[in-house]
């Protein structure tokens, strides 16, 4: 029996990409974390035109796109917030968040412009050269069907380089090139996953990933972790297969700690994010090398943000009231 008295939280988990079981896993832990005492939690899986309810009590029941509702035992229920968990589009990309405004349905994390400006690597970072807040590295744009030339393209970002899908996530279809016979089977592996392709200089350093979130009323810096994978680079195998030590707080300085702290404020604020977000940098010789923003991170067992937030001494759950309280406030 739904209890009139709480706020209807929908958590939304799946998507499009091939991060869809990640979203799962992510949603999962989410909708576990947030606090039933006080809202009424349901997981809904998005999947192409496919969208229901997977929530134990309420499992298999449509939800109606023109209102975002669904019918239990002849009752219409609405949602008061939504909490997105999907990685990829057309939840990270700016797609649902465009959707709920239209719905005028208020949700935790990022809107439209933030959500499809960081979802789309190039123009971030275009954007970011702007603001002079981090260092940005080398990089050119491959859009699919269009043709390019691999030793122009190496003369300008040269040898190593990284390929990537310049819209994805969770390091499906990169490649660190080492050789320019290597790049076109690169792109193309890339183009999988995305129909732009972003060819991006190699910075050599540590890798240091930052979380943070803000309210109204206040900011959480949380702590530094560094990347240490035992693969060629922090990828898919060494994000979810256990290939890459994670190290928290970072083994840096206090003043490089607080430096990458307050970049990612600065840029957390200059995107216009809201929610969670994880900054990604590579550390070489004293400076900041901007990598990406992940305006809905994972949230699995295995996910950097949830350690994060335990290392600050904070619980998920707590987070989550805060963002949930913060959002239903406007």
């Amino acid at each position: 029996m739904i209890n009139m008295n709480k706020k209807n939280i929908a958590v939304l988990a799946g998507g499009n990409s091939s991060e869809f079981f990640i979203s799962l896993k992510s949603a999962e832990t989410v909708a576990n974390e947030i606090d039933k005492k006080k809202y009424n939690v349901y997981t809904v899986q998005i999947k192409e035109s496919e969208w229901t309810l997977i929530n134990d009590l309420n499992c298999g029941l449509i939800i109606h796109k023109n209102d975002f509702s669904f019918i239990d035992k002849g009752q219409k229920e609405k949602f008061d917030l939504i909490i997105s968990v999907i990685h990829g589009t057309p939840g990270e990309d700016g797609l649902l968040q465009a959707y709920f405004d239209m719905l005028q349905i208020p949700y935790v994390g990022s809107g439209v412009l933030a959500s499809s400006l960081t979802f789309n690597k190039y123009y971030c970072n275009t954007f970011l050269r702007n603001f002079n807040i981090v260092n940005i590295s080398k990089s050119v744009l491959i859009r699919k069907n269009k043709k390019f030339n691999p030793e122009e393209i190496i003369s300008q970002i040269g040898l190593p380089c990284f390929v990537k899908p310049n819209a994805g996530g969770s390091s499906y279809g990169i490649t660190k090139v080492k050789k320019s016979e290597e790049l076109q089977g690169a792109v193309k592996e890339a183009f999988k996953e995305s129909d732009e392709v972003l060819i991006e200089e190699f910075i050599d350093g540590k890798e240091i990933q930052c979380g943070i979130f803000k309210t109204k009323n206040n900011e959480y810096k949380l702590p530094l972790v560094e990347i240490i994978p035992e693969t060629e680079f922090f990828d898919y195998k060494a994000k979810y297969e256990g290939l890459s030590k994670e190290i928290i707080p970072a083994r840096i300085s206090k003043d490089l700690t607080e430096k990458c702290q307050n970049i990612t404020s600065e840029l957390y604020d200059v995107l216009n994010c809201k929610g969670i977000v994880r900054m990604d940098f590579i550390l070489k010789n004293g400076e900041y090398w901007f990598l990406e923003a992940n305006t809905i991170p994972g949230m699995t067992a295995e996910s950097l943000v949830p350690q994060m937030i335990r290392k600050a001494g904070m619980t998920i759950k707590k987070v989550m009231t805060l963002l949930i309280e913060d959002a239903l406030s406007k």
